[in-house]
């Protein structure tokens, strides 16, 4: 796949494909935390993503795969045995199309696009400091909106149509760094149309409440279940002081989108500061 972590495709057991990032990627084994972190946040928020999985790859299945290694520029690495990240591909790659960019005319019927808007939040929330990344795929439109979407656009269950999902979380948090930059500048999509009509903070609802009363339980289960083998040295502790930070962030988050919004009038041309 294309991108720096040099993730591959590959078919999983249980007849789904994924979008693997391995524990040797060339961009930090804190990759994986990241992308981790995300998918757990991104579903409590209910934004459209691929579902993740933990993909374990055993010694037979490496040594069948010579091709599944990373290439650097002075020599290519081993895949080791064990728990890697996987974003499960949106269907079967041989027949079902996946899109990474569409033109305007068929980007403005995506049916999610204000997911744009609850990503913006996301992304905010996380200080991503690389540019937001989706795909959009032709499907039936339940299996990525929640019963409320569905009730507010009036949809039949088998209806289809193009929808977003957002993806490639590595850098969350600054990716390896473990940091929050908070730049007013990071986070955005390179297409502005998704931002069209957005006025003020309300029109970032509900996803800036789910932010604010995000559970505590919430941050004690990705704790939990996050996979030790991707936590070496002394990153227990680091990990845990990361997720911290992320609970108490909760209340600053309407803050940075105001004024990442304010920053970039190109994207948020009819915006209105609010009077604080």
């Amino acid at each position: 796949m294309r991108g720096g972590a040099q993730a591959h495709l590959l078919a999983g057991g249980d007849g789904h494909y994924y979008v693997t990032k391995f524990l040797e990627n060339p961009q930090h084994v804190r990759i994986l935390v990241n992308e981790w972190i995300a998918a757990r946040l991104l579903e409590y928020l209910r934004i459209a993503a691929p579902r993740v999985a933990i993909v374990e790859l055993d010694a037979a299945f490496l040594s069948r795969e010579p091709e599944v290694r990373i290439r650097l520029a002075a020599k290519d690495l081993p895949v080791s045995a064990g728990w890697h990240f996987g974003s499960r591909f949106p269907g079967n790659p041989d027949r079902d199309a996946v899109y990474d960019y569409l033109p305007d005319s068929l980007l403005a019927q995506v049916h999610n696009l204000r997911h744009f808007l609850g990503v913006f939040v996301f992304d905010k929330w996380t200080a991503n400091s690389d540019s937001r990344q989706a795909i959009f795929v032709r499907q039936r439109i339940k299996e990525w909106m929640d019963s409320s979407d569905m009730a507010t656009h009036d949809m039949s269950p088998l209806a289809k149509g193009f929808v977003a999902l957002m993806i490639d979380h590595g850098y969350a948090f600054d990716g390896p760094h473990w940091e929050f930059g908070d730049s007013a500048m990071q986070g955005f999509y390179f297409r502005s149309m998704v931002y069209l009509g957005v006025r003020r903070l309300d029109d970032f609802e509900p996803w800036l409440t789910r932010v604010r009363e995000a559970p505590a339980e919430l941050f004690d289960g990705i704790l939990r279940d996050l996979p030790r083998q991707w936590l070496p040295g002394g990153d227990d502790e680091a990990v845990e002081r990361l997720v911290e930070q992320l609970y108490v962030r909760r209340r600053l988050v309407a803050d940075l989108v105001e004024r990442s919004a304010a920053a970039r009038p190109s994207c948020f041309p009819t915006w209105k500061q609010s009077a604080r």
